[in-house]
């Protein structure tokens, strides 16, 4: 199989499994319990995708000696709670980010 045709069957069988899921459950199914449950999962895996993005480096180990990302995900933390503003958050870390590994 080349590697094109690879790329497009996984591509096929992705969309599918999400798209089922989507096609399948209605919002009616669900009860207000089950609602009030699922809406918290988006902020529960959001710290399992940063987390290792922050603290780990390139060879998986934990960093927190000299690790400019944490401070810029503090300066970022810190941004996002007073502005409220998800435009100022991303821009203030990316800033504090750059300006923590290029100038200082």
């Amino acid at each position: 199989m080349s590697d094109w045709a690879l790329i497009i069957y996984c591509g096929i069988i992705t969309y599918l499994t999400r798209f089922s899921m989507i096609a399948i459950l209605k919002k009616e199914m669900f009860n207000d319990k089950i609602r009030d449950v699922l809406s918290y999962v988006p902020s529960a895996i959001f710290p399992a995708i940063i987390f290792p993005a922050i603290f780990l480096d390139n060879e998986g180990t934990f960093q927190l000696e000299d690790n400019p990302k944490i401070l810029a995900a503090a300066i970022a933390m810190i941004i996002g709670i007073l502005s409220k503003n998800i435009i100022a958050t991303i821009f203030s870390g990316l800033a504090s980010y750059w300006f923590l590994i290029f100038v200082v």
